[in-house]
């Protein structure tokens, strides 16, 4: 592609270029002889970087650079290679471990139920009485028939047996579980949650969906004293990675602070507030934490996150017509029109920036009309509300999505599923679901993240951009590996204003970046799983340093 081409793309397709303010100075680190993606329209490469501080001096030719250089300045040969933006994940999740024993169903990710229940009975019989036994489940289990609280009753007796969907959004849990975890099964479905494999149970009956599980959910995470360890071993993962900023959906902020502040996170984190489960009847409050003042050049707590509703998977995900494979449902929304207006109405005083989990088409087309209902275009076009997922955009909705100033976070991962779509679906409404291209060239904000949770696959930020630029099954979907790049670090910066500081590599902007192990525009398709950062700087600092980089003392060390 030439460069003007590329320009005139990322110049129709992304949000305004921020003019880069060239700072004074001489520089501590120059870095010499790369291929520097820059993902300024104007200048998309050049081969040298000079920082100064937590700040990008200034880039250019490698002669360019190094008349800029002083007596102290510390010089990194790249030897000719790629050279990205810090990675910025926008949407992660960091949990607990789960407590009790897990349940081992083997390598099929979606398992039968009689594999479940046999797995179960073995597990019960090793086990002493009243040991919590947890597991995750697939559609095949879950909605099988045999497979219900009932069996897992009469299966367990005194043992309580805890099952999750792994969309995560549903599990089942027998009665001893119901007991461990306090449940009142007198009580009606909470705000934002359901009862029954369909969702319309009015009475508890084991099997629970949004804020209902989510409640159990976080009950069954196991101790939080060996977390501040483990967070920091996924971030350094995350280095390892390129990733120098992320987005942590959080549900408890307060304590997710604390531990970046233990650790002394080598990364830059967004934390948002994450109200996935709510009281019986009433939102719950957000909490947002100050951060100690050694710890606010890397972390913020800003946002808001709701689920608006569920996955196709458990059928959950709200849609305009029923599901092609069981007419009876068309899933639901977690929160009522009039609950939803409310939620808008309160982030507009607050200037608080709504993240919101919307997958079903029904379930958008409720979030478009309650925003109409509060401002419209006037109030909304400059807030950046969020759509997290957007698999059920649907084309007639583009143009108002676009119109509302919405910004979409996919997850490309989420391509593969194609099949569960078919089934869901049917072909003709297959085929549009889960837009992404179409996103992008009607001039929507695309940006990409990886919905991950710590040692998960999904985290790999490479294997996003591969079916980002390559979707299976739908290639006028597809966008550029340029534009992919794109969306996982300018836009992605744009989607938490955050632009001014970092997303692009240019004079004045913060020195985050990641000189990879191999060139990702260059490279097979199959091969871009296989990337991995030889030196990650964030701030112009080092948070990883691999070979050649792994021995040197020429920059410092975060």
């Amino acid at each position: 592609m030439s460069n003007q081409l590329f320009a005139l793309l990322i110049l129709a397709t992304l949000p305004l270029q921020i003019e880069a303010v060239k700072i004074p100075g001489v520089p501590d680190i120059v870095l010499l002889n790369g291929r520097v993606f820059t993902g300024n329209a104007q200048h998309p490469y050049v081969q040298a970087i000079s920082i100064r501080g937590d700040r990008i001096l200034d880039t250019g030719t490698n002669s360019n650079i190094l008349s800029e250089a002083g007596a102290s300045t510390r010089q990194i040969n790249l030897g000719g290679r790629l050279v990205i933006p810090g990675i910025n994940d926008g949407h992660v999740h960091f949990e607990a471990d789960v407590t009790g024993t897990k349940l081992d169903f083997g390598t099929d990710p979606d398992p039968a139920c009689s594999q479940v229940l046999d797995t179960i009975r073995k597990a019960v019989a090793k086990s002493p009485d009243g040991t919590l036994l947890s597991g995750i489940i697939g559609q095949r289990a879950f909605f099988d028939p045999e497979c219900t609280p009932a069996i897992l009753d009469r299966i367990g007796g005194r043992d309580p047996i805890v099952l999750s969907m792994d969309s995560p959004h549903s599990g089942m849990l027998n009665e001893a579980a119901s007991q461990r975890f306090h449940v009142d099964e007198q009580a009606p479905p909470p705000l934002a949650g359901f009862f029954g494999k369909d969702m319309k149970s009015a009475h508890w009956d084991g099997v629970v969906h949004e804020s209902a599980w989510f409640r159990i959910r976080e009950m069954l995470m196991g101790d939080v004293e060996g977390e501040p360890d483990r967070l920091r071993r996924v971030l350094d993962r995350e280095a390892r990675w390129g990733v120098t900023s992320i987005t942590l959906l959080d549900v408890y902020p307060a304590r997710r602070v604390q531990q970046l502040a233990a650790i002394d996170s080598p990364l830059r984190i967004r934390v948002v507030p994450f109200l996935e489960f709510q009281e019986k009847d009433r939102r719950r409050e957000a909490e947002y934490p100050s951060v100690p003042a050694g710890l606010r050049d890397r972390v913020t707590v800003s946002g808001l996150k709701y689920l608006l509703d569920g996955t196709p998977e458990e059928r959950s995900a709200a849609t305009r017509v029923p599901y092609a494979d069981d007419p009876s449902t068309s899933g639901q929304i977690d929160f009522s029109r009039h609950e939803i207006e409310a939620i808008l109405r309160e982030a507009k005083p607050r200037d608080v920036q709504l993240l919101l989990h919307v997958i079903g088409d029904r379930t958008t087309e409720t979030l478009l009309d309650a925003m109409d209902a509060t401002g419209g275009v006037e109030a909304w076009s400059q807030r950046r509300l969020r759509i997290e997922h957007g698999d059920g955009i649907m084309p007639d909705q583009i143009p108002r999505v676009k119109k509302l100033g919405i910004i979409v976070v996919e997850n490309p991962t989420n391509f593969t599923l194609g099949g569960l779509m078919r089934e869901r679906f049917g072909q003709k409404k297959a085929a549009v679901v889960q837009a992404f291209g179409s996103l992008l060239r009607a001039g929507i904000p695309l940006a990409i993240a990886t919905d991950s949770s710590p040692e998960t696959p999904v985290a790999n930020p490479y294997l996003h951009i591969m079916y980002a630029s390559a979707y299976p099954g739908k290639p006028k979907e597809s966008i550029s590996r340029d534009q992919a790049v794109i969306a996982f670090t300018r836009t992605a910066a744009y989607a938490e204003f955050a632009e001014k500081n970092k997303g692009t590599l240019e004079p004045g902007k913060l020195a985050d970046l990641a000189v990879l192990s191999q060139d990702i525009f260059k490279i097979p398709t199959d091969d871009l799983p296989k990337t991995e950062s030889l030196l990650t700087i964030v701030g112009g600092r080092v948070a990883f340093a691999g070979t050649p980089f792994a021995n040197s003392n020429q920059i410092p060390v975060k």
